[in-house]
C-alpha cells in the first residue's frame, strides 16, 4: 500500500473520533440530513499494553509571518531515530481549537500506537498547528476577527513551520511524503493551501471541509494535484464528493 495513502487513512481514522464533537454547528444543534460516519474499530483509540509508544510534545518556532514564537504539537512514532527520514502530516484543527485540539479530544498519539502494534500505518511524524496565525486572535473571538488569521496561517505553514520541521526533525522533504489534512475549518484550509501549492503538497484531505469558495485552480502548474478525500461544502451548501 502507498505511504500517503496510508497517511490519509491513519488521518481518517483521527478524524472520525474527533469530527462529529468538534464540527457542530455554533448553535450546537445536530443536522438530521448529516451524513453519519460508520463506527470505528473497537478500542482503537484505547493504550494497550506492551506496546511501543511514540512521543507527543509541544514545540516553539519563529513565525515570521506572524512576529512572534508559535506552539505546535508534533508526534514521533515509537523507535523515532534520525538515522532514517519520515513522511509528514500536517493535521489541522476545526474553527473552535488550536494546536491543542487533537490531542484534547482525539488522542491521535494513542491511535497512531495502536496502527504501529498492528503494522497498519507507515511510521510518520505528525504535526498540529494552531492554524490561527495571529498576536492575540483566539478561538473566542469573533469570526471576522479569527478570519484573517486562518488565511494568515497559509504563510506561516510555509515560510516558518514546515521548514522548522524539516530542521528540526528527520523528514523527506519531497512533496510526495508530505501530507495536509484537516477538521472542518481545518479541511477547507488544507484543500484551499494543498492545492494552491502544488509544488510542496502531494496529498490533502478533508473532513468535511468549510471553505470560502472551489479549492484554487491548478492551472499555476502542471504538476499533478494532491490527492483528496473527504465530503466538500461550497458556498451554496451543494455537497459533492471530492477525489484525486
Amino acid at each position: 500500500m502507498s505511504k500517503r495513502i496510508v497517511i490519509l487513512i491513519v488521518w481518517s481514522v483521527l478524524a472520525s473520533l474527533i469530527g462529529p464533537a468538534l464540527a457542530q454547528p455554533p448553535d450546537g444543534k445536530k443536522d438530521d440530513k448529516a451524513e453519519k460516519l460508520p463506527a470505528p474499530p473497537k478500542n482503537f483509540d484505547k493504550k494497550r499494553d506492551g506496546i511501543d509508544r511514540g512521543k507527543l510534545e509541544t514545540v516553539e518556532y519563529d513565525s515570521t509571518t506572524v512576529g512572534v514564537k508559535r506552539k505546535a504539537r508534533v508526534y514521533t512514532p515509537p523507535g523515532y531515530t534520525t538515522d532514517k527520514k519520515y513522511p509528514v502530516l500536517y493535521l489541522l484543527h476545526g474553527i473552535g481549537g488550536d494546536e491543542n485540539e487533537w490531542a484534547r479530544g482525539g488522542a491521535p498519539d494513542v491511535i497512531l500506537d495502536n496502527l504501529y502494534a498492528d503494522t497498519k500505518a507507515v511510521p510518520m511524524i505528525v504535526v498540529m498547528p494552531n492554524g490561527r496565525a495571529s498576536k492575540d486572535a483566539t478561538a473566542r473571538d469573533p469570526i471576522p476577527k479569527q478570519s484573517p488569521a486562518f488565511a494568515a496561517f497559509e504563510k506561516d505553514l510555509l515560510t516558518d513551520l514546515i521548514p522548522f520541521i524539516e530542521k528540526t526533525y528527520s523528514v523527506k522533504v519531497d512533496r510526495e511524503s508530505r501530507a495536509l489534512a484537516g477538521l472542518s475549518m481545518g479541511g477547507g484550509q488544507s484543500l484551499n493551501f494543498g492545492l494552491g501549492n502544488l509544488d510542496t503538497f502531494a496529498w490533502a484531505g478533508s473532513h468535511p471541509p468549510r471553505t470560502p469558495g472551489p479549492p484554487p485552480s491548478s492551472s499555476r502548474t502542471t504538476r499533478r494535484r494532491p490527492r483528496s478525500c473527504g465530503s466538500c461544502m461550497w458556498p451554496a451548501a451543494t455537497r459533492t464528493g471530492c477525489s484525486g
